[in-house]
């Protein structure tokens, strides 16, 4: 499905029953890359997936036109609209759940919990980390500009503690090759989402303070990753604790790494009676 947003066409798919769950992905993941997700969820769920503007089927007017974070929550929120009046479910990845805590902050109303799995906030981190987050992704930009995406690839690997060659994920996952069509994703993420998320002034103190939002961090994520460490510092700001005890997340932590789809046995567990609280572990 297509509908129209200020600038740009945003495609979605919907499936299911049940309350309203909208998925926001990571890095270059378009709607397809939660097939497993969402068809784990279909059964009580709603659920929601997109293209972000510039990726796949999510055509702008003008492609060279600089999106803002801000900008994709605009277009997650006209998304929303289309299928529901009440406020949603979110699971927000990564960038997915800095757009999520921007939906909160310009469209009140619009969802009514979200998780945020490692948010890529950078400004909610304490200043040395926050340098050395930006240095971090600063050399994954110049590994881009000087080598092209598949060096920048490399380098995002890396900079986030990723083996591609050694990944824990459950049996049986969709596996989302480097076609030409994730390639265009993923130049268009490193020309524009990448800048997006330097420039993004989001802080700890402009998230609603009544706002339902559960931080989540993977189980086997590297815990001095800057987007780890927001995750945290997210939870600290809302008065939650890190227990350092696994058992406390089982249910709303996703139990492997950042793929989107390794989020499957999570959350099958998740459902309307939600926690409110995350320690994250």
């Amino acid at each position: 499905m297509q509908t129209q947003a200020d600038g740009a066409h945003i495609y979605y798919d919907v499936t299911g029953t049940g309350p309203v769950l909208l998925i926001s992905q990571s890095g270059e993941g378009d709607a397809d890359r939660t097939v497993d997700l969402a068809g784990r969820l279909a059964e009580r769920f709603t659920v929601v997936t997109y293209d972000r503007r510039g990726l796949s089927r999510s055509r702008p007017d003008d492609p060279s036109a600089p999106v803002s974070i801000r900008r994709h929550a605009d277009d997650a929120a006209v998304v929303l609209r289309q299928v529901t009046d009440a406020p949603a479910l979110m699971l927000g990845l990564s960038l997915g759940a800095v757009i999520g805590l921007h939906l909160l902050v310009a469209h009140p109303g619009s969802v009514g919990t979200l998780i945020a799995h490692e948010p890529i906030a950078l400004r909610f981190l304490a200043p040395a980390d926050e340098a050395a987050a930006r240095d971090k992704l600063a050399s994954v930009r110049l590994a881009h500009q000087r080598h092209g995406w598949r060096a920048a690839a490399a380098q995002v690997a890396a900079v986030l503690g990723i083996n591609p060659h050694d990944q824990d994920t459950e049996p049986g996952i969709t596996a989302f090759p480097f076609t030409e069509e994730r390639a265009a994703n993923f130049e268009y993420f490193l020309t524009n989402d990448l800048d997006a998320v330097l420039d993004d002034t989001l802080t700890l103190a402009d998230v609603p303070a009544g706002a339902h939002i559960l931080p989540a961090v993977g189980r086997t994520s590297p815990t001095d990753g800057f987007d780890y460490l927001a995750a945290l510092a997210l939870a600290a700001h809302r008065g939650e604790k890190h227990t350092g005890s696994r058992a406390a997340t089982t249910a709303i932590s996703p139990t492997r790494t950042r793929s989107p789809a390794a989020c499957v046995s999570w959350s099958a567990e998740v459902g309307p009676g939600w926690p409110h609280v995350v320690r994250p572990v």
